[in-house]
C-alpha cells in the first residue's frame, strides 16, 4: 500500500472507501481506537486540580501517571441565537489514548548511542510519520486462556495468572519474528492483547489494568528482536500501537531494585530510535480480525517542545 497515494471520500449512502492506488478502490471500514477521556470540573480553590466529585457527563476516572482531566466549561459569547459552549482543558500530557514522541525520552550521555536519530517533538513530526501500514501481532487468545485460570479476571500473583517476562502470555521475540516479513519502512506494530477491558478503574494501587505491575507487553527480548529486524533490513517502523498503559509488560516496567534499574526497556530502546508509542489504545481486536489489513493513522497534537500528547487514533482497515 503506497500510503502517500491515500486519500478518503465519504459518499452519503455508502460506506468509506480509500484509493490505494492510482485506478482502483476497496471498501473498508473505519475502527475507533480511542477510550473517552473523562473531565472534571475544577476544585473551588484552584482552577488546576480535578474535583472528582464533579464529574461531567458520564465522565469515569481511570489510571494515569498524571491526574484526571479539568474542564472548566462555561457559555459565553451571547448572541440573537444562542450562545457558544466551550472552556479551558488542563490534561497531563500522558493521560488517556496518547502517542509518546520520541523526545519523550531524554538520554544520559553516556546511553546514547551513534546513528541512532534525532528524537523529534511533538511538532517535528511529520504527516508521513503519524499514519502507515499495521503489522499486526496478536496475543489475545494467549491472554484470555491465561485469565480464565482465574475466572476472567488477572491476578497480581504470577502463581494464579502469569503475565512475566519469560511466561507465553505476553510478547515475545518468537511473536516479533513471526511477522519479520511484514516489517518495511513505516509500518505501525499493533499489539492486541485484550487488556483494555480492564482500562476503567481509577485506584492506581488495586486496578486490574496495573494489576501488581503483573500485566502483558513487550518483554525485552521481543523489543531487542524488533530492532534486529530493522537493523538487518535497514527499515524503521513508525512506532507500536497497544492496548495498555505502555509497551513493556509490567515486570520489564520495574526493571529491578528500588532505582528501576534497566526498567521501561521497550520505551528507552523505541523512542532512541524515533520510534512513536501509542498507548491506551483500545478496540485493537478489530484491527487483528481485518482480512484484507488496515492503515494506522494517529490523530496527535503539534504543540511545540511536546513529549506526547492524548491523541484520537484511528484504522482503516480493508473488508
Amino acid at each position: 500500500m503506497d500510503i502517500k497515494r491515500l486519500s478518503v471520500a465519504l459518499f452519503a449512502s455508502a460506506p468509506f472507501v480509500f484509493l490505494s492506488s492510482g485506478i482502483s478502490f476497496a471498501d473498508t471500514f473505519l475502527v475507533d481506537l480511542t477510550h473517552p477521556m473523562g473531565t472534571y470540573a475544577p476544585q473551588a480553590d484552584n482552577p488546576l486540580e480535578p474535583d472528582l466529585n464533579q464529574p461531567l457527563g458520564d465522565s469515569i476516572a481511570y489510571p494515569t501517571f498524571g491526574k484526571q482531566t479539568v474542564y472548566d466549561t462555561g457559555n459565553y459569547f451571547p448572541i440573537d441565537r444562542g450562545e457558544f459552549y466551550g472552556g479551558k482543558v488542563v490534561l497531563w500530557d500522558h493521560h488517556g489514548t496518547h502517542m509518546d514522541a520520541p523526545a519523550h525520552f531524554v538520554n544520559t550521555p553516556e546511553s546514547t548511542e551513534p546513528g541512532n536519530p534525532e528524537q523529534k517533538y511533538l511538532h517535528e513530526l511529520s504527516a508521513a510519520e503519524l499514519i502507515g501500514p499495521a503489522v499486526v501481532i496478536d496475543i489475545g487468545s494467549r491472554v484470555a486462556a491465561e485469565l480464565d485460570k482465574n475466572g476472567g479476571k488477572p491476578s497480581p500473583d504470577t502463581s494464579v495468572t502469569d503475565f512475566s517476562d519469560d511466561s507465553n502470555n505476553v510478547i515475545t521475540a518468537d511473536d516479533v519474528a513471526a511477522v519479520e516479513d511484514q516489517i518495511e519502512d513505516g509500518v505501525w506494530i499493533v499489539a492486541n492483547t485484550g487488556w483494555s477491558q480492564f482500562y476503567f478503574d481509577p485506584n492506581w494501587d488495586t486496578t486490574p489494568y496495573l494489576n501488581g505491575w503483573n500485566f502483558p507487553g513487550f518483554n525485552n527480548a521481543a523489543v531487542d528482536k524488533l530492532i534486529e529486524i530493522e537493523d538487518k533490513k535497514g527499515v524503521r517502523i513508525n512506532g507500536i500501537v497497544i492496548d495498555n498503559i505502555g509497551v513493556d509488560t509490567g515486570e520489564a516496567s520495574r526493571g529491578t531494585g528500588e532505582k528501576w534499574v534497566g526498567s521501561w526497556h521497550s520505551h528507552v530502546r523505541g523512542l532512541q530510535r524515533s520510534w512513536k508509542f501509542v498507548e491506551n489504545a483500545t478496540n485493537l481486536g478489530e484491527v487483528a480480525m481485518a482480512s484484507g489489513g488496515c492503515t494506522i493513522v494517529v490523530g496527535a497534537p503539534k504543540n511545540v517542545m511536546g513529549g506526547g500528547g492524548p491523541s484520537r487514533i484511528f484504522a482503516m482497515c480493508e473488508e
